[in-house]
């Protein structure tokens, strides 16, 4: 029989370093790697989804460049509309634009969910952030956030031909009939605001200030995040009543 002394006495191996592996924190990973948090431990019915910075599309921006890639936003929002603890979705936008059709199928995928969605324009939703801003079912800007209203331009090898620019007017047209069909500007009046010239420097278009784009019809009220967050509450209950009365029915 081993004597118990002699195994207390026995040296202990050193402990193993801490690799990098084993520092990461899952929360402080999420956050660096998708901008946001796991779900808050009270179980919110409320998913808040942040745009930020360049929409990032089919091409690797520079790593200095604060970006959104949309291959992060599109499983999240899939995840949102499967899960049934989440009741309604709150994107919060401050965002240049980028990618334009990254852009559009992000405003696509918002304005199908089928759970209540509230946009809330902080800083700047401009250029292909102007779709993103108007596909929920309500929006809302703070009152000194703007939006930029520009047409579309390409960088890089262009050619030169007709259909380069057939393509372009028709890439145009999808992003003014998307804006159209999801806010109450006119067609006319965001056309009139797009191809402005002489307020922007080096391009054409307007910046559009909060309480100009609620009175163009491009938002739905000036407001903050306890306004967002009220009418997301107010919009969560008023499905819930609907389900019900369909239950009882």
């Amino acid at each position: 029989m081993t004597n118990s002394k002699q195994q207390e006495t026995q040296p202990q191996p050193p402990a193993q370093p801490m690799t990098d592996e084993s520092r990461k924190n899952p929360t402080v990973d999420a956050i660096q790697q998708l901008g946001q948090t796991a779900t808050p431990t009270n179980e919110s019915n409320i998913f808040c989804m942040t745009i930020i910075g360049q929409v990032e599309g089919h091409l690797v921006l520079p790593p200095q460049n604060k970006t959104t890639k949309y291959e992060h936003l599109i499983p999240q929002l899939v995840a949102a509309e499967q899960n049934s603890k989440i009741e309604g979705v709150l994107i919060i936008l401050n965002t240049v634009g980028g990618d334009v059709e990254a852009g559009l199928a992000i405003a696509e995928m918002i304005a199908t969910l089928s759970k209540p969605t509230v946009t809330l324009v902080l800083g700047g939703g401009h250029s292909i952030g102007v779709p993103i801003a108007v596909s929920a079912n309500y929006s809302i800007i703070a009152e000194t956030a703007t939006m930029t209203i520009h047409p579309i331009r390409l960088n890089g090898l262009v050619i030169g031909v007709p259909q380069t620019f057939e393509y372009l007017d028709k890439m145009q047209e999808r992003v003014i009939r998307f804006i159209t069909g999801h806010s109450r500007v006119t067609e006319e009046k965001l056309k009139e605001l797009m191809f402005k010239t002489g307020e922007l420097t080096r391009d054409i278009g307007t910046t559009v200030i909060g309480a100009d784009a609620v009175k163009y019809g491009l938002i739905n009220q000036i407001g903050g995040l306890g306004d967002a967050i009220g009418e997301l509450n107010r919009r969560i209950e008023d499905r819930r009543h609907s389900q019900a009365g369909g239950m009882v029915q």
